[in-house]
Order: C-alpha cells, then structure tokens, then sequence
C-alpha cells in the first residue's frame, strides 16, 4: 500500500521510499540520460523542420524577386516577396516556442544530472581514477553553448525576414 511521506515520516522511511522508487543512483544516471538524448533529438528535429521550411521560403523569395515579367512582374514583386518575408516571420514566431519548450526541458534534466554527479561523487569513480563526467560536461554554461544554435535560430531568421521584406517593398517603391 502507498504511503504518504509527512515532516514526520522518520527518514529511513524516506530514504527506502525514495531506494525503492528511483533505484540506484546509476539508474537513475541512466534515465537522466536517456531522457537528455530523447529531448536533444527532438530539438535537433524541430531545427531541422524548421531550418528546412525557411530554405523553401528563402528559394521563394529570390525566385519571385527575379520576375522579369513584362505585364505583371511589377505588381507580382511587390506582393508576393513581402507575403513570403510575413509567412517567415510567422513561422519563426511559431518555431520558438517549440525549440524553446525542448531547449527547457534539457535544462531541468541535465540541472538533475548534475545534482546527482554532485551528490553521488563516487560514481564517476567506478571504473578509473578519473571522474566519469568532468565538469565541463555537466555545467549549465557547457550544455547551453552546445544548444545555442537552436536557441538562435529563429531570432537570426525573424531578423532576417524583416530586413528582407522591408528591401523588397523599398526597392519596388524607390
């Protein structure tokens, strides 16, 4: 039967709740990353969706820029790039929460790694002399600059469009 754990539940009690419920510490290791890979595969897939979309769109771009059509060229450059700079906008402002949703979630799993290298330094110690996981490996500033371009991503192209729809009214107007 469950129990439920109170202030006042005696902490081997806790201590064999929490044996039984997580398991070793290289269990739990092992969850964590397992569920890092998990999250990093579906960021690296949501960058490549979207990185994918914005090659189509800036292909797009370019092709309804270069109409050189006599009747309708001028009007068809002075609508259809800028529609096609909005629809990147839009869809970087659409990517961001997605990436940014995985780019958290990674976060909260390596911060838990982290906790239990640091809490468990024998661990690192199984095999050899040396740590399992250097520092570098597990720090938040490491794992952040290995995501920055996901992170990124979607900001660079925002701008991006913005500069390119505003250029491709000015120079039809002009």
């Amino acid at each position: 039967m469950p129990r439920i754990i109170t202030p006042a539940t005696p902490e081997h009690e806790i201590n064999e709740h929490n044996a039984r419920m997580f398991g070793s510490p290289k269990e739990r290791l092992d969850f964590y990353r397992h569920e890092i890979q998990y999250e990093t595969s579906i960021l690296a897939n949501r960058t490549d969706a979207y990185l994918t979309a914005q090659s189509f769109l800036v292909i797009a771009f370019v092709s309804s820029m270069g109409n050189l059509n006599q009747s309708w060229g001028e009007m068809f450059t002075l609508i259809v790039p800028p529609f096609l700079a909005l629809l990147g906008v839009l869809s970087s402002l659409n990517a961001w929460p997605g990436i940014r949703a995985a780019y958290k979630i990674i976060e909260h799993w390596q911060l838990k790694q982290s906790h239990l290298l640091r809490s468990e330094p024998l661990m690192g110690l199984a095999y050899d002399e040396s740590p399992l996981f250097s520092e570098a490996e597990t720090s938040q500033a490491g794992h952040r600059k290995s995501l920055l371009f996901s992170l990124r991503t979607p900001w660079i192209f925002l701008l991006f469009w913005i500069v390119l729809g505003g250029y491709a009214v000015f120079i039809q107007l002009a």
